[in-house]
């Protein structure tokens, strides 16, 4: 049986900032992804915004928490929407709708190491690989058109 899913009631678009981990092997660009705690789907690093840092430093340190990456967190690239899985039972799902604004990370370092290594894999793939893998339409177009910006 599928759960009924239910959108919370009177919730308002909530923000969330992501970052598009991305680096250049052989002269192709891959973007990092990692599966969901809840689901075990492929999603970017992403959390909500942090009032002592700016968004680019809050994309750093969910990336680093979630991926074990560190590198230089570009501009802001996009944005997609998603339902957040807030309750799951067996007969119901409560979601809450979030808008994610989502910032060009280059990765510099990949640790062995990190905060969630233990709840997550995570794993390099081609741009339009990457693209196929992630449920979300409007971020798998933001990864399909990625072009990094100069060096």
């Amino acid at each position: 049986m599928k759960p009924d899913l239910n959108i919370c009631a009177g919730s308002a678009m909530q923000r969330q900032l992501g970052g598009l981990c991305w680096r250049k092997k052989n002269g192709a660009i891959q973007i990092l992804l990692i599966t969901s705690r809840e689901t075990g789907r492929w999603v970017i690093p992403k959390g909500w915004p942090m009032t002592d840092h700016t968004d680019e430093k809050a994309v750093a340190i969910e990336a680093w928490e979630e991926a074990g990456v560190t590198g230089r967190v570009g501009a802001w690239i996009g944005r997609y929407q998603y339902d957040k899985v807030q309750f799951r039972a067996t007969d119901r799902e409560v979601l809450l709708p979030c808008q994610v604004d989502v910032h060009a990370m280059r990765v510099t370092g990949l640790s062995k190491r990190y905060p969630e290594r233990k709840q997550r894999r995570r794993k390099w793939f081609d741009l339009a690989v990457a693209a196929q893998k992630v449920h979300e339409p409007d971020l798998a177009a933001l990864i399909a058109g990625f072009v990094p910006p100069r060096d």
